[in-house]
C-alpha cells in the first residue's frame, strides 16, 4: 500500500513538471530570459570590438575629441549622416580633431559627440553652436539674414525627413547589402554583424513609425525622398555651393546625407536619381569629396548611373578609407583659401616627423587616376 501511494505521489509530480513545461508562460519566459542573455553577451562583444582605442586616456585639454561609429568597409567615411557632416565640418573650417571610434554614446544617448577642455557637446546643431562660441568660427557669417533663414529651413527638411528616407533604404530596404559594409573582425564578426543591422533596422521602424513618415508604404517613402532631393536639385541649380560662390553649414549637412545616397546604395532608387537626373547633386558631392576628403579615393565609375546595378557592385566600389586620427586640413586649401586660414588657424604637426599627419598617412590615388577623373568630368569646380 505505501508503495502504491508513493509512485502515485510520483507520478502526481511528474504531471505536475510536464503542466508546466507546457504552459506557454513558462516558454516565455525561458525565451525572455535566454533571449536577453544572448543580447546582453553580443553588446558586450560588440562593444569591445568598437572601443578600439579604450586603452588610451583621453585628454580634451586644447584639442576636439570625436566620438563616432567606426569606418564602414568601403570608402565612405560613415554610415551616420550626422558623424559625416560634423567630421566635413570640421574640415571646412580647418580645426584639427581627434577621431574616436570607441562606440561611446553622449549622455543624451546621442552620436556623434565631442569633447574639447573637458566640456561636451552632444547633437550635430549642437556641436556647431559650440564651435562657434568656443573657438570662434563661422561658415555662416556671410549670409544674410533671408539666406540664413533659408538654410536653416532646408537643413530642417534634409535632417528632419530626408534623413528618414535614406534610413529606410539603408537599414530597412537594403540591410542586407548594409549589413555587408560594417567593419568588424574576429571569430563572432558575422554574427555580430547580423545581429547589429537587425537591431538598427528594427529600431529605425520604430522611429519611423514615431516620426510618422513610417506609416506610409514603401513607394510613398520613396515618393517624399524624391521630392525632397528634387528640392535640392532645384536649390543648387548651376551653383558652386547651396547658398553660393561661398561655403556654409548647409553644405556640409547635405553633403553628409548626400553622400550615403551616393557612395553605400549601388542601384537603388537614390542613387539612380543622384547619378542619373539630378546630376548637378553628384557634381556637388564630389567636389565637396575632393575638396575636403582626398584621401578617400573614388573610381571614376563610381561617380555615374549607367542603368546596369552589377557594374555599381563590382570591382569599382571604393576602397578603405585611412584614419588620419589627428586632422588639419591646411596643406589642402587652395592658395585663396590659405591666406583667409592662415591668420587664424596654425598648421598640425606629426609629432615624429616635418610632415603633416595628412600628407604622412594618406594616398590619394596616381596622377593618372585624378587626370582621368577630369577628364571625364570637366566641367567639375573643385
Amino acid at each position: 500500500m505505501d508503495v502504491f501511494l508513493h509512485l502515485r505521489s510520483c507520478s502526481r509530480d511528474y504531471g505536475g513538471i510536464m503542466s508546466a513545461l507546457g504552459s506557454d508562460s513558462w516558454w516565455k519566459k525561458t525565451l525572455y530570459i535566454t533571449g536577453g542573455a544572448l543580447l546582453a553577451a553580443a553588446a558586450y562583444l560588440l562593444h569591445e570590438l568598437l572601443a578600439i582605442r579604450k586603452e588610451q586616456e583621453l585628454d580634451s585639454k586644447d584639442a576636439i575629441i570625436l566620438h563616432q561609429f567606426s569606418r564602414p568597409k568601403n570608402g565612405v567615411p560613415s554610415l551616420s549622416p550626422f558623424c559625416l557632416k560634423i567630421e566635413t565640418y570640421l574640415r571646412m573650417v580647418d580645426l584639427p580633431y581627434q577621431n574616436y571610434f570607441d562606440g561611446k554614446l553622449s549622455p543624451q544617448g546621442k552620436m556623434p559627440w565631442m569633447e574639447y577642455n573637458h566640456e561636451q557637446a552632444s547633437g550635430s546643431e549642437f556641436i556647431v553652436d559650440f564651435l562657434e562660441e568656443k573657438l570662434g568660427v563661422n561658415l555662416n557669417q556671410n549670409l544674410t539674414p533671408q539666406e540664413r533663414a533659408v538654410s536653416r529651413a532646408v537643413t530642417k527638411m534634409v535632417e528632419e525627413h530626408l534623413y528618414w528616407t535614406i534610413a529606410y533604404c539603408q537599414w530597412v530596404d537594403n540591410l542586407e547589402e548594409t549589413q555587408k559594409l560594417l567593419a568588424m573582425s574576429g571569430p563572432l564578426s558575422d554574427t555580430l554583424k547580423w545581429l547589429l543591422s537587425h537591431l538598427n533596422g528594427s529600431m529605425v521602424r520604430r522611429e519611423m513609425y514615431g516620426h510618422g513618415i513610417g506609416r506610409f508604404s514603401k513607394e510613398e517613402v520613396y515618393t517624399l525622398m524624391e521630392k525632397d532631393m528634387r528640392t535640392l536639385a532645384t536649390l543648387l541649380g548651376d551653383k558652386k555651393y547651396f547658398m553660393g560662390s561661398k561655403m556654409s553649414t548647409l553644405d556640409a549637412t547635405v553633403f553628409g546625407h548626400l553622400a550615403q545616397a551616393m557612395w553605400t546604395l549601388p542601384g537603388t532608387r537614390p542613387e539612380q536619381l543622384i547619378k542619373g537626373e539630378l546630376i548637378n547633386l553628384a557634381m556637388f558631392c564630389e567636389r565637396m569629396r575632393r575638396r575636403f576628403w582626398p584621401e578617400w579615393f573614388v573610381e571614376v565609375e563610381d561617380l555615374y548611373y549607367d542603368g546596369d546595378s552589377e557594374s555599381s557592385v563590382g570591382s569599382g566600389s571604393p576602397t578603405g578609407m585611412l584614419d588620419l586620427g589627428l586632422f588639419s586640413r591646411t596643406d589642402t586649401l587652395d592658395d585663396s583659401d590659405a591666406s583667409s586660414h592662415s591668420a587664424v588657424h596654425t598648421h598640425t604637426h606629426s609629432p615624429d616627423s616635418d610632415h603633416s599627419l595628412f600628407d604622412s598617412d594618406v594616398g590619394t590615388g596616381s596622377d593618372n587616376d585624378i587626370q582621368l577623373k577630369e577628364e571625364l568630368m570637366p566641367d567639375l569646380e573643385v
